[in-house]
């Protein structure tokens, strides 16, 4: 039976007179990790954007249920603020850590929500168990990490909010290929714990490989569904976004 985190319902987002996200409509379920494949400027971080608050849009239904409570709820045009204080978080396209601040200064702001000191202060072990570069580092600044030490500063700071369903977007934009590796494996990872992943990713074959769900993303609408190994296996998707 389904158990149905994220439902929406013909979504759509414009920029003025450009009309980014069509009639948009997904569901995850609890437990799973969805992924939203696509060219670039096809609408996944515009799609991923508005679930999380942060662009208007307009939907015919963009509901969370909690998996704390059960509860249903419209999260549609939300704060983002909100958002995190129901268990969702994001890491953004471009990491946008603070620079200035220390990797462990950074992460905390992650927790700024929460009060639980202890929690807190577990979910940091729980980070560098799946960082140990970044508990290497926790001293340094941001601005002295490499790329892909900066995209695990993003993803762990978004985990410091202890999210229920953890959001994605382009975690292996700029990466090395061994680096792109390592992240998708932390994915896997992260998700074997229990935790509800939306990845939105240019490198479909790696987002294909460890997604039970996907949407192809093409022109602001979504032109293909289907589990992971379907779409892997689909010669369109092959053709267009795999290399043939």
């Amino acid at each position: 039976m389904e158990n149905i985190m994220l439902k929406i319902e013909k979504l759509n987002v414009n920029y003025g007179a450009i009309h980014a996200v069509r009639d948009v409509s997904l569901s995850i379920n609890k437990g799973e990790i969805v992924t939203l494949i696509g060219a670039n400027g096809a609408g996944k971080s515009s799609v991923i954007r508005s679930i999380m608050g942060l662009v208007k849009s307009q939907a015919e239904e963009m509901s969370y249920t909690s998996p704390r409570d059960n509860k249903t709820v419209s999260i549609l045009n939300r704060p983002a603020e909100a958002h995190v204080k129901l268990g969702i978080s994001l890491s953004p396209e471009g990491r946008r850590i603070l620079p200035q601040l220390t990797v462990e200064e950074n992460l905390n702001l992650g927790a700024y929500i929460r009060d639980d000191v202890k929690g807190i202060s577990e979910d940091l072990e729980y980070v560098y168990s799946l960082f140990p570069r970044l508990k290497e580092r926790r001293r340094q600044k941001g601005s002295t990490l490499s790329g892909g030490e900066q995209q695990m500063l993003a993803v762990g700071r978004a985990l410091m909010s202890r999210p229920d369903l953890l959001m994605l977007d382009e975690p292996s934009l700029g990466l090395a290929p061994i680096l792109v590796d390592e992240v998708f494996s932390i994915i896997r990872e992260i998700n074997s714990q229990g935790r509800t992943i939306l990845l939105v990713e240019q490198n479909a074959f790696a987002a294909l490989k460890v997604a039970h769900k996907a949407y192809v993303l093409e022109v602001g609408a979504i032109g293909l569904s289907g589990t992971g190994a379907e779409l892997l296996n689909n010669p369109k998707v092959r053709e267009a976004y795999l290399g043939g």
